[in-house]
């Protein structure tokens, strides 16, 4: 079919028909393209689940191609679904059988996708990258490559890695990490705690890493640069316009900045003081909001305490990259679920009561695990995950013959698991990709604070 492109003018006056309602005298493919989109007020969107496009934390949707595709709904005037595939293959599939009407990931340009999709919004040009730490010994070329040993999945990584090795003359000590159990970001992790020294990945997927991991070096490139962008169907020639438009228009916007500052360079961890001060048997100067709320729910006040620190570092004012908020770190959403006023979440008292009543929440939720203390792990990963990704690992843990009501080495290990397509693709799973390794972190953390506490201070 031939695309007919417009103008910017003449899209401006089709998106001012299509979303006013008011008919046009274009073509009849417009019926079936923006125009139908913005009748029926919605946009549905497919995608990938990962840590740079869609993701579910603490209950809210996530994601640098979500909230840009949520963005450019709203300059329509259109409430935004969005459907998750498991692979690029399934994305292009689901599309052309109409089960969505743009495909909001960054999809690989190739000639052969050309003749039955139209790419659109903005391309971006992707490339894979050494990860490795900062400091002396950094390297900074390819060819620095001969004699190091780089750690891959089996996968393109390993494909391109080995072309590479060719094209050097060989010299690389390639390691094919073939066990499920260990993902391209954990081998990003292992960097970082030098437990290995080199790897590769997308540079998205680095950038990311890089905002949990303060030493990585990402800036040797390994491969050519791929293209790649959002995608439409052949008969859409108006969304793909209309999308590619928005992406010029809005590429210097503040919204779009926030995005991009929020996913790939504000970090991700809470600066915590590295002495925990109980002089005078105090922990914090909101130890009485502790011990008075604690008591409704029946946890010991040092527990909860050691809550706060890992969640704000006992800092009422702090903002998280996700936007959680107050000393709680509580979410938009749940804050105002729980009962805290608009313009309160930085209100201490009223931050600890409503994450008290959301912690009784999720005790009732986990009530089936009749052990206090395994139960209060559970409580404590949901609060920092969100409860879906912990039912998630309950129920892998089932399925894999682990204990579902035991959380060390058994639920806490799936967990782990989420990010790895295996397991957050699996049919029990309903919440897709997730980073466990973080939670895992923040559960043991705040029990071996809470025990420090217990020791230090006596009720």
């Amino acid at each position: 079919m031939h695309t007919r492109f417009l103008t910017l003018s003449t899209l401006l006056l089709v998106l001012l028909t299509a979303c006013t309602g008011r008919r046009t005298t274009a073509d009849t493919q417009a019926e079936t393209d923006l125009p139908a989109i913005c009748q029926r007020d919605t946009l549905v969107a497919l995608t990938l689940y990962s840590s740079t496009s869609y993701f579910l934390y603490r209950g809210e949707p996530m994601g640098f191609q979500y909230e840009l595709c949520r963005q450019f709904a709203d300059s329509l005037g259109v409430e935004l679904v969005m459907k998750v595939a498991a692979s690029p293959e399934e994305l292009i599939r689901r599309l052309q059988a109409g089960e969505g009407d743009l495909i909001a990931y960054n999809l690989n340009v190739t000639n052969q996708r050309r003749d039955s999709l139209l790419f659109c919004g903005e391309e971006t040009l992707s490339h894979q990258v050494l990860v490795q730490r900062t400091g002396r010994g950094v390297l900074k070329d390819v060819t620095d490559l001969p004699g190091k040993d780089v750690y891959v999945k089996p996968d393109r990584y390993l494909q391109r890695l080995t072309h590479l090795n060719n094209e050097l003359g060989g010299g690389i000590r390639i390691h094919a990490v073939e066990a499920d159990s260990i993902s391209e970001e954990d081998l990003i992790e292992q960097v970082a705690r030098g437990e290995i020294d080199y790897t590769v990945c997308d540079n998205e997927v680095a950038r990311v890493n890089k905002t949990y991991f303060n030493n990585l070096d990402i800036r040797v490139n390994i491969s050519f640069a791929q293209r790649s962008s959002w995608a439409v169907r052949r008969d859409e020639p108006l969304l793909a316009e209309a999308a590619t438009e928005w992406f010029k228009r809005n590429k210097t916007s503040k919204a779009y900045a926030a995005s991009a500052r929020r996913y790939f360079e504000q970090t991700k961890r809470v600066a915590h003081a590295s002495i925990l001060s109980v002089k005078d048997g105090r922990i914090s100067r909101f130890d009485d909001l502790f011990r008075k709320y604690a008591a409704h729910i029946g946890w010991d006040w040092r527990l909860l305490a050691s809550l706060a620190y890992a969640e704000s570092n006992f800092d009422p004012t702090v903002v998280s990259w996700a936007g959680a908020r107050g000393l709680m770190q509580l979410m938009p959403r749940t804050a105002r679920a729980m009962g805290v006023p608009e313009g309160k979440e930085d209100d201490p008292e009223e931050s600890v009561k409503a994450a008290v009543n959301y912690i009784g929440r999720l005790d009732k939720s986990f009530s089936s695990i009749t052990d206090t203390e395994e139960r209060a792990n559970f409580i404590l990963a949901s609060y920092n995950a969100g409860e879906g990704h912990v039912k998630d690992a309950i129920a892998l843990a089932a399925k894999y013959g682990a204990d579902p009501t035991r959380w060390k080495g058994n639920v806490e290990k799936y967990l782990k698991l989420k990010s790895h397509e295996r397991y957050f693709n699996d049919p029990v799973c309903r919440n897709g990709y997730f980073r466990g390794e973080e939670t895992c972190s923040f559960v043991a953390d705040i029990r071996s604070r809470y025990h420090f506490y217990k020791e230090k201070i006596k009720h």
